[in-house]
């Protein structure tokens, strides 16, 4: 049955809205100070899951696009990542994430020939706005590669959802598999990076183990499944200006379970971020057809449009093929 657009866009959204409990499990429930282990927990067990259920490997041309889109999406982008989480005050690295749609505006208008609106802009605008409200602080000096290594984030994820979007996926391969794809070769390039540089795992209590559990299975298996799955069915304009629902997602967790207070200026710079979320799912106004009409000026009707009408002892074909 398929499915809905509303609806696909609310499945869609459960990914980054998964994305924003990610802060509180990581600093609630894993070990601290191991951001490229948590990655590579994140990434691989997840992708060898959906590998074994999806049962289907690369052919030909997409065992380097499947690398490309998993180092681009999941290795680059969860490394750089969690390094700029450790490296920036506050919710800095969620501001510069929040410019996604601004990225992924220009790159889809020089990669997939999509035109940026001006509306788009302006929502885009509004996001970052709004997000800079609810998660900054005023506290802490900025670090240069810490900024450096959010853009470069953003960046990566931003052109991994225009590509993936480009080339779509091979014939007869559902996203569960493409999913797979991208988390076990994002994991594998996340694994030696991680051991070089944080050594041997920690040991895990279970806590760490159920927290990594969750992360593997909803927060990277499911979730990035419901993504891949909506960049092929959605722009990806649209898809990207989901993202502002994970530091908002993580502002309310914050409140509910940790017990930290939102401002009235965070309550204000949430509903414009989420106003502008919603702004952004505005597809593009299509105008109907106009009716179809015969030499005589005369209206087509549907039963003509079917069996063609009678002109002059024969039969001429209808409007074309349908």
């Amino acid at each position: 049955m398929a499915t809905s657009r509303p609806a696909l866009i609310t499945l869609t959204a459960l990914a980054p809205v998964s994305w924003g409990t990610t802060y509180a499990v990581t600093t609630e429930f894993l070990p601290a100070d191991r951001p490229l282990f948590t990655g590579l927990m994140r990434a691989l067990p997840a992708g060898l899951l959906l590998l074994a259920l999806a049962r289907v490997l690369p052919r030909g041309a997409w065992w380097w696009k499947a690398a490309v889109l998993g180092a681009l999406n999941i290795g680059a982008f969860f490394s750089l990542l969690f390094l700029a989480a450790y490296r920036l005050p506050g919710g800095m690295a969620a501001v510069v994430g929040s410019a996604g749609p601004l990225f992924v505006a220009g790159l889809a208008a020089l990669l997939l020939g999509q035109r940026p609106t001006r509306r788009t802009l302006l929502t885009g605008a509004v996001a970052a706005f709004g997000v800079s409200l609810v998660v900054l602080r005023a506290a802490g000096a900025l670090d240069a590669l810490g900024v450096l290594a959010a853009l470069a984030a953003t960046v990566s994820m931003s052109a991994g959802t225009v590509l993936t979007q480009r080339w779509g996926r091979p014939e007869g391969v559902g996203p569960l598999a493409l999913t797979g794809w991208q988390l076990t070769a994002g994991g594998l390039l996340i694994a030696p990076l991680a051991f070089l540089v944080e050594g041997a795992p920690p040991a895990l209590d279970g806590r760490a183990v159920g927290g990594y559990l969750y992360l593997a299975v909803a927060n990277t298996a499911i979730a990035y499944w419901l993504w891949f799955r909506g960049i092929g069915r959605l722009t990806a304009t649209q898809v990207t200006f989901l993202g502002p629902l994970s530091p908002l997602t993580a502002a309310v967790v914050g409140w509910a379970a940790l017990g930290q207070a939102l401002t009235p200026l965070q309550l204000a710079g949430m509903a414009l971020a989420f106003g502008a979320t919603v702004a952004g799912q505005a597809g593009p106004r299509r105008t109907a057809p106009a009716p179809r009409t015969l030499a005589s000026g005369r209206p087509v009707r549907p039963a003509e449009s079917r069996r063609g009408t009678k002109r002059g002892g024969y039969v001429s074909a209808g409007p074309g093929p349908r």
